[in-house]
C-alpha cells in the first residue's frame, strides 16, 4: 500500500527513513508490524511488498499517522543516523503528547550498527555547524527516549556508550551475522572462478578500485570472471568496463531473484569499502548476503564485523589498501581451498538481524 493512510492497522510500527528489499524479506520472519518509510532504496523490489503494511510518509505525514493510530511499539532508525532525526523526533514527540493525554506509553527500541561518530567531525561552514548542533540535540532526545537498543557490532556498543550518557534500560549485542540462505543449499551452480561486486557503484564502496584491480587479477588467474550487480554514480564506468572487457558482466538493478542467483554462482564477493567524510561502512549488506550464500569475502577493516571475518578465514585488507593489494586479496580468495559449505558451517543458525529484531521488545538477553 502506497501513500498516506488515515490510520495504521498494526499497533507495532517500524519507522524507517529508507526501505529496501531486505526489510520486506525480514518482515516475514518478525512479528507483524506496519512499515512507515520516507523513501525507497535503489534495491527496493515491489514484488516483495505483498502482505506487508507499507506506508510512505514524510515528517508531518508520519506524525499524523501516529497521532491517529493506536501505537504500542515503535522500532526507529538508530540515533546516529542523522537523516532520520527530524522525522523520528517528531513521531516520538507525538507519542509523548498522547501519553500525557492518557494513552498507554509506547515502547521504543532501535537496532544500532553505526561505528563512526558524526559529531566528532566539525563542518566547515557556520550553517552546517548550526545544523549539526540541532542534530546533536535531536539525537540526544531520541537516545533518552529509548527503552531498548540492540547493537549489531561491538564497535557500535562502544560508540554509543561513549557518545551519550544514561543508556537505555536494556542494552544487548547480537552480532550482525547471517544464517545460511535457504537457496544456498543448491551449490551446483557455483563457479569457482567467479568474482562478484554487489551493491552501490560508488567510491565509498571501492568500486573504482575493483575495476582498476581487475587486469592484475586476470593476469594471475586467467579464468576469472567479474560480475557487477547494482547501480550508482559510477554506472557509466561499469558500462564502459563491461563493453571493453568480455570477462566483465554487468547486471543493473535486478530483482531479488537475480541477486540470489548471482550470489549462489559467485565464489568471491569483493567489497573494499573506504571511509568517506562522515561515512564508514557499518557492516555491509553485500558482505552479509555473500556470507549467507557461502562466498569467500574480500573487504577492508572498515566493516564492523572485520574481526569475525578474519577469525573465519576471509580476506580483510587494510582500510587504505590500493588496487594492487585488492588484486592480491581477490586472487588469494579465488584459490582458497575450502568450499561454500565450509563458509556456511561457520554461520549461526538464526540470522543476526532476525534475532535482534525479536529481541528488541523481548525480555531475554538484557544486559545490566
Amino acid at each position: 500500500m502506497a501513500g498516506e493512510a488515515p490510520t495504521l492497522h498494526h499497533q507495532h510500527v517500524r519507522l524507517y527513513e529508507q526501505v529496501r528489499s531486505v526489510h520486506l524479506e525480514r518482515a516475514r520472519e518478525l512479528a507483524p508490524a506496519a512499515i512507515v518509510y520516507r523513501a525507497k532504496r535503489y534495491d527496493f523490489d515491489p514484488a516483495l511488498a505483498d502482505g506487508v503494511e507499507l506506508t510512505q510518509a514524510g515528517t508531518l505525514g508520519a506524525a499524523r499517522l501516529v497521532l491517529r493510530s493506536r501505537i504500542t511499539r515503535v522500532e526507529i532508525d538508530e540515533p546516529l543516523y542523522l537523516d532520520s532525526l527530524p522525522r523520528t523526533a517528531a513521531v516520538l514527540a507525538v507519542l509523548g503528547m498522547k501519553h500525557l493525554a492518557g494513552a498507554p506509553r509506547a515502547e521504543v527500541a532501535t537496532y544500532a550498527i553505526e561505528d563512526l561518530d558524526p559529531f566528532a567531525i566539525r563542518p566547515p561552514r557556520v550553517r552546517s555547524r548550526l545544523r549539526r548542533s540541532v542534530e546533536r540535540v535531536l539525537a540526544g532526545y531520541i537516545w533518552h527516549r529509548l527503552d531498548t537498543v540492540v547493537y549489531g557490532t561491538s564497535e557500535a556498543d562502544v560508540l554509543y556508550n561513549s557518545t551519550f550518557a544514561h543508556p537505555p534500560r536494556r542494552q544487548l549485542t547480537v552480532e550482525a551475522l547471517p544464517s545460511p540462505c535457504p537457496c544456498a543449499a543448491d551449490l551446483a551452480v557455483r563457479d569457482q572462478d567467479s568474482v562478484l561486486f554487489l551493491g552501490s557503484f560508488s567510491p565509498r564502496k571501492g568500486f573504482a578500485d575493483v575495476l582498476e584491480a581487475w587486469p592484475a587479477i586476470l593476469s594471475r588467474h586467467p579464468g576469472a570472471r567479474l560480475t557487477l550487480v547494482g547501480t550508482g554514480e559510477l554506472l557509466s564506468a561499469a558500462q564502459d568496463a563491461a563493453a571493453a572487457d568480455p570477462t566483465i558482466r554487468l547486471i543493473v538493478d535486478p530483482p531479488r531473484s537475480v541477486v540470489h542467483e548471482e550470489l549462489r554462482r559467485a565464489h568471491v564477493l569483493v567489497l573494499p569499502s573506504r571511509r568517506v567524510g562522515a561515512w564508514r561502512e557499518q557492516v555491509g549488506l553485500p558482505i552479509v548476503e555473500g556470507l549467507a550464500h557461502g562466498c569467500e569475502i574480500v573487504t577492508t577493516s572498515e566493516t564492523g564485523i572485520a574481526e569475525w571475518l578474519i577469525d573465519a578465514g576471509h580476506v580483510v585488507l587494510p582500510a587504505a589498501i590500493d588496487s594492487a593489494g585488492i588484486a592480491d586479496g581477490v586472487v588469494d580468495a579465488l584459490v582458497a581451498p575450502r568450499g561454500a559449505a565450509d563458509v556456511l558451517a561457520a554461520l549461526p543458525g538464526v540470522d543476526g538481524r532476525i534475532a535482534a529484531g525479536r529481541a528488541l521488545f523481548g525480555d531475554r538477553g538484557a544486559r545490566a
